[in-house]
Formats: C-alpha cells, sequence, structure tokens
C-alpha cells in the first residue's frame, strides 16, 4: 500500500494524495517500500548533487575556483533571494562569464518578500533568479574546462551533457536512461524509485569522493540548497550534517542519511499527482515511521509533520496529514 496524505475539511476527507517510497540501507537492500519500487518517474532536480558530482570529478570546480557556498548552490533549487543570485554571480565572475551566457531562462524568484519587491521596483527577472543557476553555473564551469565552447551547453549532444549523463549511468549501473528536457532546459533523466534511492544511498556513503564533497557543501549551507523556510534547508540545518535532501520538480525527492541502525541510507519518495504541499507531508511521516529522526531533529522540523487549513477569514477548517496505511 501507498503512503496517503489526505486533505481533511472538518471531519470529512476531501483529496488524497498518493506517495510511493523506497529506502535502501547501507548493504544494498531495501529495508521499506510502499507502492511500486520500479516506478518511473522523472528526477528532476533531485538530480542536482549527481550533475554536481560530475562536475566536481571532472576537475571543473577546482579549475574554477568555486568554494564550498557556491558549491552548494550547484545542488540547489534555490529561492532567488540575494544570498542566492550574488552566490551565483560570483560564480560567474569567476568563470569571466556573463549572465547573458546562462541557458536556463529566466522566472521571478519563488521567495515572496524578493519577488514583490523586485516587481514594485520594475525589475526584469534575470537567469540568476532562475532556480538552477547554480546548477548551471557548474555546467559553464564544466564547459570551459572541457574546452569545448559554452555556447549550447544544455543540449543533450554537448560534452557537457555527455559528461554529465556518462557519470550518472555508471553510478546507476544503468545503459540507455531516457532523457527528456528539464524547466531549464537541460536534460533530465527519468529513473526508476529504486535507482534514484541508491544512488542517494551511495551519496550518503562517502565512498565516492566527489559526492562527499556535495554532500559536505550542502550540509554547511543548507541555506543555499533552498532558501528561507524552505524544507530541503530546515530539513538539512536540522539533521546538523547527518543527511541531505534535494527535491525536484513535480514533486519528487531524494534523501541522503548516515544511521546508526541501518548505515547510510538513501530514500526515494514521488507524490503521484505531483502535489508539492504533500511532499514535506510524507518526507516526515516516513522519517518517523522509521524512527529515523531524534526527538531534537523532529522538535525542529515539527511544522511539516501535519498542516493547518484555513480559509480567507483565517478559519480552521481542516489540516492536511500523512499517514502509513498498511
Amino acid at each position: 500500500m501507498p503512503i496517503s496524505c489526505r486533505v481533511t475539511r472538518g471531519d470529512f476527507t476531501e483529496s488524497i494524495h498518493v506517495a510511493f517510497a523506497v529506502v535502501v540501507d547501507g548493504e544494498g537492500q531495501t529495508i521499506f517500500s510502499t507502492g511500486d519500487p520500479h516506478y518511473l518517474t522523472c528526477i528532476r532536480s533531485s538530480l542536482k548533487p549527481f550533475q554536481a558530482g560530475a562536475v566536481i570529478k571532472s576537475g571543473a570546480v577546482d579549475s574554477a575556483g568555486f568554494d564550498k557556498q557556491e558549491l552548494a548552490l550547484m545542488c540547489a533549487s534555490h529561492k532567488g533571494q540575494d544570498m542566492h543570485v550574488n552566490t551565483a554571480l560570483s560564480m560567474l565572475n569567476k568563470l569571466g562569464l556573463e549572465v547573458s551566457d546562462y541557458e536556463c531562462g529566466s522566472h521571478y524568484p519563488s521567495d515572496t518578500f524578493t519577488r514583490r519587491q523586485m516587481i514594485a521596483d520594475k525589475k526584469t527577472a534575470q537567469p540568476v533568479h532562475n532556480n538552477c543557476s547554480g546548477k548551471h553555473a557548474g555546467m559553464l564551469a564544466l564547459a570551459k574546462h572541457l574546452g569545448k565552447g559554452t555556447k549550447g551547453y544544455v543540449k543533450k549532444s554537448h560534452p557537457v551533457q555527455k559528461v554529465i549523463m556518462k557519470y550518472v549511468s555508471e553510478l546507476c549501473r544503468e545503459t540507455n536512461i531516457p532523457v527528456e528536457i528539464d524547466g531549464c532546459s537541460a536534460p533530465t533523466p527519468f529513473m526508476t524509485l529504486q535507482m534514484i534511492a541508491e544512488m542517494f544511498q551511495v551519496m550518503a556513503s562517502n565512498d565516492k569522493p566527489e559526492l562527499k564533497r556535495a554532500f559536505d557543501a550542502m550540509a554547511s549551507y543548507p541555506e543555499m540548497v533552498g532558501g528561507t523556510n524552505h524544507f530541503d534547508s530546515m530539513f538539512i540545518s536540522a539533521l546538523g550534517g547527518r543527511g541531505v535532501t534535494k527535491v525536484g520538480g513535480e514533486s519528487v525527492r531524494g534523501i541522503a542519511l548516515k544511521t546508526d541502525t541501518y548505515g547510510p541510507i538513501g530514500v526515494a519518495i514521488k507524490i503521484l499527482d505531483g502535489s508539492f504541499r504533500a511532499m514535506p507531508l510524507v518526507a516526515m511521516k516516513l522519517m518517523e515511521h522509521l524512527e529515523l529522526l531524534s526527538e531534537s531533529e523532529q522538535s525542529k522540523l515539527n511544522k511539516f509533520r501535519t498542516k493547518k487549513m484555513t480559509n480567507h477569514n483565517d478559519i480552521e477548517i481542516g489540516h492536511i496529514e500523512a499517514h502509513v496505511d498498511f
């Protein structure tokens, strides 16, 4: 049975979001699976730590002189706050490139305050505001490092993407992984939840130096990974170096977690209808069900265990809550 995330109105269930999840332990064994572990889904931005891993392994991060904070932004789906934009600009400056060299497109920041301030100031969204700007700075660094030119670096046929997909294929021990185009125009693979969980388990294991660097960067600068009040950032911060997580579009999530009971584990979660509102609740319910968080860690993330529903008069009319149904 899958995990259900129920939306209630008063005493009645109004909607249900369905989640599949897989957890793989330090021995590579599946210790928890609900729904279909072979469910094929697009990994979207949950791939970013591994795209960063490919760039690190190539030597491009060191060639560019990126620091740990900038490496964390390479793994991010950030909210476009000043700290994110300034970090992306610093990366471009180190590469000797301009904002116009980005091929990720532009959108206004998801951070409400920043977006409203930009609109009030009549400022136009730039590629550095794109939540993927850190990842793309990493791809530009790889393009320069390879000496193959930055133009068209998002295309599947460009050496940048070939290096990244070769790395991902080797990590998954899979060939012919189907690839489509992400919102930022870069290629994004379709993978089973089992494959995603296994990749995050490798990240938690410290067996790959490049992924250890990505893990450590995310753990050192959690605010770079998401932003203020973002679940990714708050989860990473609460765990204090013990785990990292990365959400992706259409509500997919990977978690790399070091545990005493199971060793380094990898978690993959997919909300089948793509609802983001359900994901933090499902992630917390899964952590609670498997007793993966300490009381202190749970306390820091308590706001994500259930969500109160209010109407336009701020009257409580229901809630959203996740359940492990067996």
